[in-house]
């Protein structure tokens, strides 16, 4: 383990040792080479030959400062992307936390109840009244019926209070009968 600190020990002192020599370098060049590495005499923001030379690499663009991607534009470029969609979502809702909080409000009781406060029993009802509207369009058609022969009972001559007395006077008849034979 010891050989291990002693190897480390001995790397970083060669490390420091060079990069000491590379800082007595750079302060040994004239000052002219020492402007913005950036700027040459003229002031424009081109990137000097001795720049191009020492930050050349193979994924280094030196005119953009940046990596090279080997094509004209970037993959994601001009397509929508789930990542441009949640920054979107976000924007708005920090947008509508600000109305939020500018509004400051107390919050209106009447905006949270429904419109109706009495839903919930009307879709309870409705099950319940299923049933019930069967029974009521049966007895609607049954009286229906009843006054179409009513109808035509009259057509035919028979009025319905003289059929009462009718069927009234035929059991009386029967009455008697019962009677006189016992």
């Amino acid at each position: 383990m010891s050989s291990n600190n002693a190897s480390l020990d001995a790397a970083s002192a060669d490390r420091k040792a060079r990069l000491a020599k590379l800082a007595a370098l750079k302060r040994k060049q004239p000052e002219s080479d020492n402007q913005d590495a950036g700027t040459d005499d003229k002031g424009s923001t081109e990137p000097s030959e001795e720049t191009a030379k020492f930050l050349s690499g193979r994924n280094y663009d030196v005119e953009t400062r940046g990596p090279e991607l080997g094509f004209e534009q970037g993959p994601h470029e001009g397509k929508v992307t789930v990542e441009a969609q949640a920054a979107e979502i976000a924007q708005a809702l920090k947008e509508q936390a600000k109305k939020d909080a500018d509004a400051d409000q107390p919050v209106d009781l009447f905006k949270l109840q429904p419109k109706k406060p009495n839903w919930d029993l009307r879709r309870d009802l409705d099950e319940k009244l299923k049933i019930l509207n069967v029974r009521t369009e049966n007895a609607i058609a049954r009286l229906v019926r009843q006054r179409i022969e009513g109808a035509q009972r009259e057509e035919v001559g028979i009025e319905g209070q003289a059929l009462v007395e009718g069927i009234h006077a035929r059991e009386k008849e029967e009455q008697d009968r019962d009677e006189d034979e016992i």
